[in-house]
């Protein structure tokens, strides 16, 4: 940690004071509410003010909701101001590539901007069916079906896969998405230590025999370290104890393995090993949704009833189609993956030259800088944003505090010189704050 992280003593006073004040006065309101209709006393609204206070305390605008002007990319434009952007998941550059944009379009022309219905309510568009097949064949899947949203179809498939009897096990820094849809299974769940297959298998070994079926699920590239699985010990572990293996990849296709195909790819494991490969549309493949890859009897159980698919809107048609795309484009032009890799690399090696934690990142396609403090990393963020570094900060209690960090997402179409020019103003902020 920053000693101070830049706070002068009267600042750090005035901070801790907002911090601790949890009861003080508001503003007044036209006619009190009663209890059941105080909006103001929803749960989390209140700890949503104290970090407004704390902005306000050290004197920093918030982070968050900045517009946009254009595609956000490895640069993007934001308040009139071209800034080297690390807060996409743009990955390989395809979002406002010219043929992904045209297949959009020509989408849009051929059947309109929405899908209009649910697909099992009111049929579907050719391009779901092929955008399906596409990913099918790149998990040698023999089905895939597609959701409108990446975190509803993982609500959406566990909650609906599992139930009371059955078992949920999974790393303790999985995705909310995946928490949530455990939740509402009803199942046991149990988290096990980041990473630890070991623990995992203890875990299991120990719990399997009183439950239905187990579902262990892991990400294949985790979107706040950057690191990856031992994907071939979880494969092993899931046939061992009659378990089923679910791998969220929402950052790991485009980004692991030499073509981009993923984190099998990325470990040498054969994609049949795993059960349930789990996608996002929103990422490398620049549109908006979900996906689930999986043997047939699975996707047709999901096809007809699970009810994020069933009860819900059909995928639109011009982002299937940009998906699909960008999915084509990725598979022709490797080179868009070994250039974002080799970025990351250079960035983390850097990183670490100039004495920064990056944790256990595995320098593929996202770096996490962590600065122990949120504090700290609040007002990094602002000093590189200054300096024309857009990139987010993770504060607690998103992450514990100990880890609060800043969160860097590389690009395939990021240069050498922006990764050069912005480690440079990691450097500068970090002695700037040292200094005050």
């Amino acid at each position: 940690m920053m000693p101070g992280a830049g706070l002068s003593a009267a600042a750090r006073a005035a901070l801790l004071q907002r911090l601790t004040r949890r009861g003080g006065a508001s503003a007044p309101e036209a006619a009190a509410e009663s209890p059941g209709r105080d909006l103001s006393t929803l749960p989390g609204l209140r700890d949503i003010e104290m970090v407004r206070e704390a902005g306000a305390a050290l004197g920093l605008e918030s982070p968050y909701f900045r517009p946009h002007d254009g595609v956000a990319g490895a640069h993007s434009v934001i308040g009139g101001r071209d800034c080297v952007n690390f807060a996409s998941y743009n990955y390989i550059g395809l979002n406002g590539d010219p043929r992904v944009a045209a297949a959009a379009k020509a989408a849009i022309d051929r059947h309109g901007v929405s899908a209009s219905a649910s697909r099992l309510a009111s049929g579907e568009r050719p391009v779901h069916g092929e955008l399906e097949a596409a990913l099918a064949a790149n998990y040698e899947a023999e089905a895939c079906l597609a959701f409108v949203s990446g975190h509803a179809t993982n609500v959406t498939v566990i909650g609906h896969l599992l139930g009371a009897r059955d078992l949920i096990l999974h790393d303790q820094l999985i995705h909310n998405s995946v928490a949530e849809g455990a939740r509402l299974s009803g199942a046991r769940r149990i988290a096990f230590p980041h990473n630890d297959w070991r623990a995992a298998e203890r875990e299991l070994a120990a719990h399997r025999a009183r439950h239905g079926r187990a579902l262990i699920v892991i990400e294949g590239h985790y979107s706040m370290d950057g690191d990856v699985p031992d994907l071939g010990r979880f494969a092993e572990m899931a046939r061992r104890h009659d378990a089923l293996l679910m791998v969220d990849e929402a950052h790991g296709l485009g980004v692991l393995g030499a073509t981009g195909r993923g984190s099998f790819e990325q470990c040498g494991v054969e994609p049949g090993a795993v059960d349930i490969w789990m996608g996002t549309l929103s990422k490398t493949l620049s549109g908006c949704g979900g996906y689930i890859a999986a043997r047939r009897p699975l996707i047709e159980l999901l096809r007809h009833s699970a009810p994020g698919f069933v009860y819900s809107v059909g995928l639109a048609p011009p982002l299937a189609a940009a998906s699909l795309e960008s999915l084509r484009v990725m598979q022709a032009e490797p080179e868009r993956v070994a250039r974002l890799q080799g970025n990351a690399a250079l960035f983390l090696a850097l990183a670490r030259e100039a004495g920064f934690d990056t944790g256990a990142s595995a320098g593929l396609g996202i770096v996490p800088v962590i600065l122990g403090s949120s504090v700290a990393a609040a007002r990094m963020a602002a000093a590189l944003f200054e300096a024309g570094v857009n990139v987010q900060p993770i504060l607690f209690p998103v992450v514990p505090e100990r880890a609060a960090r800043l969160r860097f997402f590389l690009s395939s179409e990021h240069t050498e010189e922006d990764i050069l020019r912005t480690v440079a103003a990691l450097v500068a902020a970090r002695d700037g704050l040292r200094a005050g």
